[in-house]
């Protein structure tokens, strides 16, 4: 258990920022899945749109150091791949 004030604040401060954190994580899973049902479901208008707004997510969520920039540009490139193979196959 922490002691001094400083760690103690400190404990807070990680609970809120894990939070705020796997909220962004959960809303990016959902715009890719959004974008994975259009993909599938929808026009090519569709998945063009939700990737545009899923790409995004991925970017906000690399800026703000949620995830590594990378690994947005890997998800960011697999699901341009997917597109295109949509969109001209």
């Amino acid at each position: 258990m922490a002691h001094s004030n400083s760690a103690k604040k400190r404990i807070r401060q990680n609970i809120t920022n894990r939070a705020r954190n796997r909220w962004r994580i959960k809303n990016m899973r959902v715009a890719i899945q959004g974008f994975e049902t259009a993909l599938v479901d929808g026009s090519n208008a569709e998945a063009a749109t939700a990737y545009r707004s899923a790409s995004a997510l991925v970017d906000k969520t690399a800026q703000s150091g949620v995830i590594h920039g990378n690994q947005a540009a890997r998800r960011k490139s697999r699901m341009n791949t997917r597109l295109k193979a949509k969109v001209l196959g």
